[in-house]
């Protein structure tokens, strides 16, 4: 029995020095020296007073600013640790409601605005945290953030065509517009 026991205890321990220890540390090594952006979360904001991920969208609601899809997370909106959508169906009364209002709001930031609105701007994701919107939910914003900006809209509506990302790999998914990116690009420009 003790012939078996040895063997079974070195490898147990040579399992856990390299699954628990060498495996993690290569890893580890690997993503910080070939993808140090990634690996830290794709930070946003510089080392110093990063601001967000742009990989996680952040709940902007000030008129000067474009605002991201609804997220239905909670106990607030945008939380990672509960990503998820809310599961409510089209005839759902509180989507319905929560559509509505979402309506409202976006009509109630700009009444000169007449186009309908677009649906990513009134519906949750279905992870809840998705930091983009569509080339059209940013163009039916850019009168409202050109004219609390004091900005024309040419020159937002071009910054938005700037921060524009393609298809990946030309194929997959849809054009898209990372929310916290053009958000800071606008800041940025008022320095």
């Amino acid at each position: 029995m003790t012939k078996h026991i040895k063997p079974a205890i070195l490898m147990l321990l040579f399992f856990t020095v390299l699954t628990g220890i060498a495996y993690p540390l290569a890893v580890t090594f690997s993503a910080q020296t070939l993808f140090p952006s990634q690996a830290n979360g794709s930070l946003l904001g510089g080392k110093e007073h990063p601001v967000g991920s742009e990989l996680i969208g952040q709940a902007f609601s000030r008129p000067e600013y474009f605002w991201g899809r609804p997220s239905a997370t909670s106990p607030a909106p945008y939380n990672g640790g509960a990503s998820g959508g809310s599961n409510q169906g089209p005839t759902n009364p509180a989507l319905i409601d929560a559509v509505q209002a979402r309506i409202k709001a976006l009509r109630d930031s700009d009444p000169s605005h007449s186009e309908a609105v677009p649906a990513d701007l009134v519906t949750a994701s279905a992870s809840g945290l998705d930091p983009h919107i569509s080339p059209a939910a940013a163009a039916y914003q850019i009168s409202r953030v050109a004219r609390v900006r004091h900005m024309s809209p040419d020159s937002v509506r071009e910054l938005v065509g700037r921060y524009t990302e393609p298809r990946q790999w030309g194929v997959l998914g849809e054009p898209r517009v990372n929310v916290l990116k053009l958000n800071l690009a606008l800041d940025q420009r008022l320095k």
